[in-house]
């Protein structure tokens, strides 16, 4: 593994005089909190990390998703910052995402330089190329948010497609409120299975002006499967460089891809090391990525920081900061023809709102899931033409159902819609009933 260190002759930086967890609750913007249910519902609770110094005027800031990154902060790290000097930090992923951020955010404050310039490579790009981001949601729900991502500057839009909901409707309900130039990236967590169920989904949907990407269609690792697919498809394909958060996953995944050509893109997450050694070696082998950090405005920056100095970054980053309903910034990042700006600022570039951070302000709990919060009770239906109705207890058990290959792959006409408790009648019964396996019925 790669480790980032920047000798600088001026890398005196204050010490860190505390390291300062901060966990907020931010709401969803009122059209996604819904469909986040599904699948992204804990990704409200975000932990931002403050680090405080000698220097009154010199304090640094990260953020973690921690129900949903590519590492969360041990205590142990925050322990080991603290009295010290955070340039000695830089590269290390083992602080996990806010802490590493809030490092980088710290010295580039000192040495009075943004954030990229501390990452030993030359600047590419002034501006960067930024992704809307949608979970699993109705064609019309999914058209109404690119009208929004349209009218906020966004011109690429990733969505998760799912064997649930009509595809082929998402696509065109879009395209209907959207200009030629308007893309869509289709992510399907493999819900395609296989090359004989997916590729003529994809010769579909290769007719459509306004697809860009599709992301993992099918089992992940079939390299000679993926080879065979993008042979029929017209548009990209990418998946995963890493699979898990493994180190040792990258050796097994990203080298044997490229060897089989099995891929035209990466989709690429982590600390400051792993995505450097990963977009080197995409690079090399004449293959494009996307960076894919997930969290407000705050990991917005971060991303937009990396993006800077990586050539490989070509595609449009994903942070999924539009499902949110405030950025934590006192000045929110600007999307202008598909891209935002590199910010020249020191550290991240991004002056932290410390007024929303305490109006939004939660206490974790105890146990060891402290960031886990209550939602709804659901059920779900998904209903296929012909009268035909499935019931589920909720995602989990859906997925599993989809990757078992006991429902259509894509057929069109299919639509989920979620039960909430309170909602519908007879509720208890059929989640109790559901509970235990899903269901078979007719429409009622």
């Amino acid at each position: 593994m790669v480790r980032i260190v920047v000798h600088h002759p001026s890398a005196v930086c204050p010490r860190v005089t505390d390291a300062e967890r901060i966990t907020v609750l931010v709401p969803f913007t009122e059209r996604t909190r819904r469909w986040n249910l599904l699948r992204s519902h804990q990704w409200s609770v975000v932990e931002v990390i403050r680090l405080t110094t000698e220097d009154p005027d010199i304090v640094g800031y990260g953020e973690t998703v921690p129900l949903y990154t590519w590492g969360r902060v041990p205590e142990e790290a925050l322990r080991a910052v603290r009295g010290a000097n955070p340039a000695g930090f830089l590269g290390d992923d083992t602080l996990g995402a806010g802490l590493q951020q809030a490092v980088y955010d710290v010295v580039g404050k000192t040495l009075g330089v943004p954030m990229h310039t501390l990452l030993g490579r030359s600047q590419v790009r002034e501006a960067c190329p930024l992704s809307w981001w949608s979970n699993d949601m109705p064609p019309e729900v999914l058209a109404a948010e690119a009208q929004d991502a349209l009218a906020a500057g966004y011109l690429s839009h990733k969505f998760k497609a799912r064997p649930w909901f009509c595809v082929y409707e998402q696509v065109e309900r879009v395209s209907a409120v959207t200009p030629p130039y308007y893309t869509l990236d289709l992510d399907w967590n493999q819900m395609l299975l296989d090359v004989g169920r997916a590729a003529p989904v994809l010769r579909r949907l290769d007719g459509y002006e306004r697809i860009g990407i599709y992301e993992t269609p099918i089992r992940q690792q079939r390299y000679t499967d993926y080879r065979r697919l993008r042979d029929k498809a017209s548009h990209p394909i990418a998946d995963h460089a890493k699979m898990t958060s493994t180190p040792e996953s990258l050796p097994r995944t990203l080298p044997d891809s490229i060897a089989a050509e099995a891929l035209d893109g990466y989709v690429v997450s982590g600390g400051v090391s792993a995505v450097t050694e990963q977009a080197i070696l995409i690079g090399a082998a004449n293959r494009t990525m996307w960076l894919q950090l997930v969290g407000t405005g705050i990991t917005t920056a971060y991303a937009v920081q990396l993006g800077a100095v990586l050539p490989a970054a070509t595609w449009p980053a994903v942070t999924c900061m539009n499902i949110y309903s405030e950025q934590l910034l006192r000045t929110p990042i600007a999307v202008e023809g598909g891209y935002t700006a590199v910010p020249d600022a020191p550290g991240l570039g991004v002056d932290v709102d410390e007024d929303a951070l305490e109006r939004l302000r939660m206490t974790p709990g105890d146990g060891p899931e402290p960031y886990q919060r209550d939602y709804p009770g659901l059920y779900l239906t998904v209903d296929w033409p012909g009268g035909r109705r499935r019931y589920y207890d909720g995602i989990d058990q859906l997925w599993e159902d989809a990757f078992a290959g006991n429902i259509p792959v894509q057929e069109p006409g299919v639509r989920l819609d979620i039960q909430l408790e309170g909602e519908v009648e007879d509720y208890p019964a059929i989640k109790a009933r559901v509970a235990r396996s899903p269901l078979w019925a007719a429409v009622p």
